[in-house]
Parts: structure tokens; sequence; C-alpha cells
């Protein structure tokens, strides 16, 4: 085994740069040619056609069947001109990943040749097999039916992999009973939810505006390895993640990585990863160094939060992709090595009105501001009120390694909102009984003209904070790296929803009573503001004395995902989720099963591949080591100097105590693992974490010091220093 850790280090070392070429000098020349976006739609569809398919997706007019065979034929015939072969309803199941089934561009006809066909039909709708697919008990695995439905907001793209080229339609996956089986479905039903709440609060100000659009802008953290000490190492290719491997002397302690010059190799790797999302309309803007040794970042421009979220979702596997033509391996894992920085995915959500005002922008007009005050304060509202909610949407075996830990920010869910807002929500929360004058001046004497023209740096940064306000958004940064962000906006869209309405609510009711508009949206504001305080934190999230004063305020600080994933099944959370029509029971209750088995198979998974490589490689090693040792203390003996052989018996006696241990706390982690396997769902979870789990730091710590002791050319895994430091 030692020997294909030599040949990887050798391979690693001796990579070449592989030459980019981009298929034209300026990327507006080629952005998006691989999408059938608004500019191919014009051109394949009939004026009429094109009219109707911007009507059924702005605003939602029935798509009928002359209209779906139109567009079908104008999406084959542009993906034909291009070289493709092949079709496929694109769809995000509830396995994390992406799937497709693809199907051909052709039909036999009665001659015994065969036509290019492709129908409404095959557009709007396909039957991919659902049995397989996690389900959480909705489907039998002897009950296979199930839906793909086009979303017709999401434009088609092509795929290209080396000379295939498949024409990828997103859509919906949902069960012959009708349950959503995705991650896309009940993220459109809270796009629709809080466009109609938020469109509801924004006619207190405007009446021109007609729909407000969720935003996202997804900074994508990862680390390269090469491709040769990624197969070496067992541990990453099952799990994801280093199960073992002693820190290194030198890690990110100085700092020196972090937008640092990118290496040549690396280079080229994004420059590469950046043609192919231009030709997908991805608008990757940002590429930079990491905190950690070999870690980066790529970012794109935001977009409307649909077309956003399967931009990510494609861009993770294009990352992929390109990492194989560059030998080197994309690692997504939130806590893929011990010591350093895990890996985020920073959702930096806002809300934006079909006027093309921000609703999260600060101006220096009072006026406006009352509107970013009234849309500020309802989302710090719904943070405090659903915490625990939206602790459990970044729930995932992945992410406990990495909340709280390196610069990652705590579980303990908290919002920013620094100095100046701060000072602005005091103002207005003491500003008590105020009299109203007409005209401008109105709103200048309801406390709210302080904030400062100085618009998009009106609050600091803080990394430590898991939902921070900068600028004129807010960052949620505690989502991983390897996430479905739709889990987590679903949720963020859904509380922020269910407390606009709530509002709107309150403040009809005083208006009703005779409160004046301005007076009764500034009276409740207030009060929010008072019964919200708790969640607001500004200081440093890694500290213990946040931790306590968290605990005084009555936050959660919820660590491990099966407690975290209680949060959906309360009282309060079904009340958001099903009664505003997000979730049906039934579907609320298999997505937690979904990710509560998904969550006790990963630990699994690591579990059995730590015992087996500790058992079948770390231990054999250190035995032949050990042996060796024993064979020289014997020489020495035999030559007469005893004396010289004790450090040796010392050095034996250590391998023995760790190889012990490691045998000891494996067989103590099988049968642990074993009674987990004899529980249902929920309590399988709970106890692959309570009871499995702790035995990985503790077989760890051995494995480590095995690695410090067993001379490097007997040690079988390439060593931290090797994976992080060789590009």
């Amino acid at each position: 085994m030692s020997r294909l850790r030599f040949i990887a280090l050798e391979q690693a070392a001796s990579r070449g740069i592989v030459d980019v070429a981009a298929p034209s000098k300026k990327v507006s020349d080629y952005y998006g040619m691989n999408v059938f976006g608004d500019e191919a739609m014009k051109s394949y569809l009939s004026s009429d056609m094109y009219k109707k398919l911007k009507a059924h997706v702005q605003k939602g007019e029935t798509l009928d069947e002359a209209l779906a065979d139109a567009v079908a034929a104008a999406m084959k015939t542009w993906a034909l001109e291009r070289g493709v072969t092949h079709y496929t309803h694109w769809f995000q199941p509830l396995t994390g990943s992406t799937a497709e089934k693809h199907d051909a561009f052709f039909e036999p006809s009665d001659n015994g040749k065969v036509l290019e066909k492709f129908k409404g039909s095959a557009l709007v709708r396909q039957e991919p097999d659902a049995s397989s697919f996690p389900s959480g008990g909705i489907r039998n695995t002897f009950e296979a039916r199930g839906y793909t439905a086009w979303d017709p907001t999401s434009p088609a793209f092509i795929i290209e992999n080396g000379s295939s080229k498949t024409l990828c339609i997103p859509t919906v996956f949902v069960s012959y009973t009708g349950e959503a089986l995705d991650h896309k479905a009940p993220l459109l039903k809270s796009l629709a939810l809080i466009d109609k709440a938020a469109t509801a609060v924004c006619e207190y100000f405007d009446k021109d505006v007609t729909h407000v659009y969720a935003t996202l802008g997804v900074e994508q953290e990862y680390f390269l390895i090469d491709r040769a000490l990624y197969f070496a190492r067992p541990d990453l290719v099952m799990s994801g993640r280093t199960l073992f491997g002693h820190t290194p002397a030198k890690g990110q302690q100085l700092e020196d990585h972090y937008f640092g010059s990118i290496p040549s190799r690396v280079r080229a790797y994004m420059q590469d990863l950046e043609i192919e999302a231009y030709k997908l309309g991805i608008p990757l803007r940002t590429r930079h160094n990491e905190v950690a040794p070999s870690q980066f970042e790529c970012a794109p421009t935001f977009e409307e939060i649909n077309l956003a979220n399967d931009h990510n979702q494609l861009l993770m596997d294009i990352m992929e992709k390109v990492a194989e033509r560059h030998n080197f391996k994309v690692l997504l894992h939130e806590k893929p090595f011990a010591g350093i920085n895990g890996s985020g995915k920073h959702n930096n959500w806002s809300l934006a009105t079909n006027t093309g005002v921000n609703l999260l922008q600060p101006t220096s007009k009072a006026k406006e501001n009352l509107q970013f005050l009234t849309f500020f304060v309802n989302i710090i509202k719904a943070v405090y009120e659903n915490a625990d909610l939206l602790r459990a949407s970044i729930a995932s075996a992945g992410n406990d390694f990495r909340l709280g830990a390196n610069e990652a920010p705590p579980a303990i869910m908290s919002v920013f909102i620094g100095e100046q807002l701060t000072e602005v929500l005091d103002e207005l929360e003491h500003n008590g009984n105020i009299k109203i004058d007409k005209g401008d001046n109105m709103y200048m004497k309801l406390g709210i003209d302080k904030i400062p023209p100085i618009l998009l740096d009106n609050t600091d940064r803080n990394r430590t904070s898991p939902f921070a306000f900068t600028g004129n958004k807010f960052e949620f940064r505690a989502v991983g790296s390897s996430a479905n962000c739709a889990t987590a906006l679903v949720v963020l869209n859904t509380i922020v929803a269910d407390q606009l309405k709530k509002f709107k609510a309150e403040v009809d009711a005083q208006i009703e009573g005779g409160k004046k508009k301005e007076v009764a949206i500034v009276d409740v504001l207030r009060e929010y503001i008072k019964q919200s305080k708790a969640i607001r934190f500004e200081g440093n999230g890694y500290s213990d004395e946040w931790v306590e004063e968290a605990a005084k305020r009555g936050l959660s600080n919820i660590k491990t995902t099966p407690h975290a994933l209680e949060a959906y099944l309360s009282k309060k959370s079904r009340q958001v989720l099903v009664g505003n029509g997000i979730f049906s029971e039934v579907e609320l209750e298999a997505r937690v099963d979904v990710m509560l088995h998904n969550y006790a198979l990963k630990v699994q998974i690591e579990s059995r591949a730590l015992g087996t490589f500790a058992m079948n490689q770390a231990i054999p090693s250190a035995l032949e080591f050990q042996n060796k040792l024993i064979e020289n203390a014997r020489g020495l003996k035999e030559l007469g100097l005893k004396e010289e052989s004790e450090h040796l018996k010392d050095l034996i006696k250590d391998l023995s105590r760790h190889v012990n241990a490691i045998k000891t706390n494996v067989d103590a982690m099988i049968e642990a693992r074993k009674a987990a396997n004899e529980l249902d769902t929920h309590h399988m979870a709970i106890a692959y974490c309570e009871k499995v789990k702790p035995f990985f730091d503790v077989i760890r710590y051995h494995v480590d010091k095995l690695e410090l002791m067993v001379p490097d050319d007997m040690w079988p895994f390439p060593k931290y220093r090797e994976l992080l430091f060789i590009k």
C-alpha cells in the first residue's frame, strides 16, 4: 500500500499545466451559447408562441398542447443544430445530487429508418423510475412510478461531455400520488409564497409593485487535490473526507494562502471551469484562494433564486468534470481536513421588486427607508421566531464537523446587522409616542432618518455570524458546501413570507382601528424590534462567552443533525411549512425521515471505512515496523548492548499500546453499529450520532500517533502535507 502512495506522489509532483482555450477572446461572444434562453426562444419560436411562453412563465397562464409542441420543436431544432443526440429531464432528487435519464431524439419509422422527433408531451412530462430514489416511505420499492414535469422558468441547456451532447430540461420530480420527491418543487412553492406576501406589504409604499423576486448569489468554497493522491486515500474515496491524518507542521497559521497568488495549475482549472460555466449562462465573476491550503472559492453574480440554485447544482457537476481534465479532484465535503477551515456555501439572499428596487437596500431618503426597515425588521423577526427551523435547514453529517470550527459560524443561530443599523433600530425602538406631520417631514419625525448615505458599507462584516446583513442583502453563511441550497432557501423564504403575512395583518388591524398607515407600520416594527432583540449579536460567535450569553438569551445551540432535524416536526414548524402549503404532513415527515436516514448511512459508511483502514492498513504497517524494532533490539542484546536497546523497548511498547487501543475501539464501534442498525430511522440516526461517532476521534488519535511513529517509507497513506501542499 505504501508503494501506491509513492507512485501517487511521483505522479502528482510531475503534473503539467493543461492548456485551456476559450471559444472566443470575449466572454460576451460565447456566454450562454449552450442555453435555450430568451435569445434562442425569440429566434426559434414564432412571435405569437414566444409571447405565449413568456406569459406562461411571468403570469402563470395555462400551457396548452399547441404551445408545448411549438416549444418542443424549437428546442429540438436548436439542439440538433448544435450536435445534440439525446435529451433528458434534469431533476434534483433527495439524494443530494442531480439525476438524468437520457433518451435519443428519434423514433423508428415503418420503413426501417428513424426520424428525429420530440413532442410537447415528452417536453412537459416524463416517467423515470421512482422506486430507488429516497422517498421517506412515500413510495414502496415495488411501486416505481414517478413523474418529472418541465419547469419553464429555468431554461434548458446543453451539457457537453467529450463528443457527447445532451439537452437537459430542468424539471420537478413528484410521486405517482403527487407528493414532491425533489428539492425544486417546494422551492418553487416558497418563491410563489414570498412573492405574494412581500408584494402585499410593498403596496403600503408603491402601488406599482406587482411582483417580488427572491434573489441569490452563492459563494462556493471547495478544495482541490491531485487526483492520484485522492485515489491513494481510501477514506477520501469512501466518505469525501480524511478520517485520519496528523496535522502537518504548517497548516493555515501563517495566513499566507488567503487571497494569495493562485497556483498556475489551479488557475488553468479555474479558467477552464469559467469557460464551461459561461457557455451555460452561469455568471461566475469571482475566483480566489481561500483561507486553508488548497482551498478555493468561486462566486457568481446574483440571480433569481430558482435559476441561481439550478446553476449551483450544475456548477458542482461541471466542477467535477473539469477537474478530471486537470488531474484534480474537487472536494465539496464541509470538512475534508481536520484542523483547518472547512468549506461553506454562503447564500447571499435578498428581495427585489419588478420595479427594480432591492428591498434590502437602505437609501438616504427617509421615505424609502421606512420600506427598507419594514422588510429588514420582519426578516430579523422571522429568524428569531424560527431559529431552530433555520438551524435544521443546514443540518447534515458533513456540516456537523464544520459549524463552529475554524472560522465557520457556530450552530447557534444569530443575526449580525452592524453598529450603525443597531443604532437605527435602537432609536426606532425607544422613540415613544410621536406626532405625525403631513408631508415629507413626517418620515423625518419617525426617527428613521439616521441611516448613513454610504449605502453599501453601512455594516462591518462578521465571519462568525451565521446570518449577517452585508449592506444590501443577508448572507446565510451556515449552509454547507455540498448542500443543495434549496433546503435552506425553502425554509428562509417560507419563514419570511409567513412573518410578512402576520405583519400585514397586524398593520391592517391597526389601520382599521383608526391609526394612520405610517404610524401603524412604525408601531408594529417597534414591537418586533423589542421581541426579536435576543437574536441580534454583534460579537465573536466563536467565543465561549457567546455560548453562555446565547443560553441566557434562550437561543438554542443544537450541535448535531439528528437533534437539529427534530425542529422540522415541531408544532410551530408544521404551522409554518404545512400551513403555508409548502409541504403536506406526509411530505414533511417523509423528508425528515430521508434526512435522518441519510445521516445514519453517512456515519455508517465512515465507521466501516475507518475500521477497515485502521485494522487492514494502519495496524499492519505499525506491526511491520514493530517487528523490525524487535529484531533490532534482539541484535543489540546479542552484541552485549542491552542498555542501548532499552529505548527500542519503549518504542515497541508505545506501538503496542496504540495498536491495542485501535483494536479495542474498533471492536466496540462495530458492536455499537450493530445495535444502531436494529433501530427505527430516528433512533438509528441518534445512535449513530451518540454511540458510534464518538469512537471516530478516539480511533483517529491512535492512528495519527502511529503515523508519527512509523517510518515515512512504510506509511501507506498520503499525508496531510502531501495532500494540501502538492499542487
